[in-house]
C-alpha cells in the first residue's frame, strides 16, 4: 500500500477553498477569542465551598444520686471529776487521853423512866366525808312553782342596769330532805350585784324532795338565774 501523504495534493492548485493555509489567521483568532472568554468565566466563577452549619447538639447535664450516709451522734460519757488533791496535816498536835466513866452496874429491878411520848402530831388533812348527797338519783328534785315564778323574785341590781350587764348566774346547791336549799354557791356569776341576788333568790325557792328507791335523799342540784333587761 502506498503511502500518500508525501504525493503533493494537485487539487489544492485547483481548488484554493481547500488549502488551509489559507484560513489559519481565521483560526487562530477564533482560537484566542475562545482562550480569552473561557479565562473570563473561569475568573468570575467563584470555587468556595458552601458554608453547611452543623447543628451542635447540646451536652445533657449527667445527674449523680450520691448515697446519703445516716450519721450517729456517739453519746461520749463524761470524763469522772479529778480527786481532790490532798493537803498535808501538821501532826503537831498531841490528843488527851479522857477517862469515860461507864458505871456498869445496873439495877433490873429499878423502874425505868421512859421518856414522855411525843406529842400526837396533827393530822396533815382529815379525809374527806364522804359524801352524804347524790348527784343523779330515779327522780329528781322539781322546782315548786317552776322557774318562772323564781325569776318574778329577782330584783334586778341598780349597779347591773346602769353597766348594762345581761345573762345567766349559774347556782350550785343541794336540796336535803325536806326540799330546802342547802350551801349554795355561785359556779359562774356576770357580776354587777346579780351574783348575790340569784343567791337570795335561790334560797327562796322550795322543791319536791328527790327519791332514791322511793326514799328522799340529798341531791346536788344546779339552777341558772337568768337576768334580762326589760326594754
Amino acid at each position: 500500500m502506498e503511502d500518500r501523504r508525501l504525493i503533493p495534493d494537485h487539487n489544492i492548485r485547483t481548488k484554493p477553498e481547500k488549502n488551509l493555509r489559507n484560513y489559519y489567521t481565521i483560526f487562530l483568532e477564533v482560537g484566542l477569542i475562545l482562550a480569552l472568554l473561557i479565562l473570563t468565566v473561569l475568573a468570575r466563577v467563584q470555587f468556595t465551598a458552601e458554608e453547611v452549619d452543623i447543628p451542635v447538639l447540646e451536652e445533657q447535664e449527667v445527674i449523680e444520686m450520691e448515697e446519703i450516709v445516716q450519721t450517729k451522734q456517739i453519746e461520749r460519757v463524761p470524763a469522772p471529776p479529778r480527786p481532790p488533791v490532798p493537803v498535808a496535816v501538821p501532826n503537831d498536835e498531841i490528843i488527851e487521853d479522857v477517862d469515860i466513866n461507864i458505871n456498869a452496874e445496873l439495877d433490873f429491878n429499878a423502874t425505868l423512866e421512859l421518856p414522855p411520848a411525843p406529842p400526837a402530831q396533827a393530822e396533815e388533812k382529815q379525809e374527806e366525808e364522804e359524801e352524804d348527797f347524790f348527784v343523779l338519783v330515779e327522780q329528781m328534785p322539781e322546782l315548786i312553782g317552776g322557774l318562772g315564778s323564781l325569776q318574778q323574785e329577782i330584783v334586778y341590781p341598780e349597779r347591773a342596769i346602769r353597766a348594762n350587764i345581761e345573762g345567766r348566774v349559774y347556782v350550785r346547791f343541794i336540796v336535803n330532805e325536806q326540799g330546802q336549799v342547802e350551801k349554795p354557791e355561785v359556779v359562774r356569776g356576770i357580776g354587777g350585784g346579780c351574783d348575790e341576788e340569784a343567791l337570795r333568790v335561790v334560797k327562796l325557792a322550795k322543791f319536791k324532795p328527790g327519791l332514791q328507791r322511793g326514799i328522799p335523799v340529798r341531791v346536788q342540784y344546779n339552777l341558772p338565774v337568768i337576768f334580762r333587761i326589760k326594754s
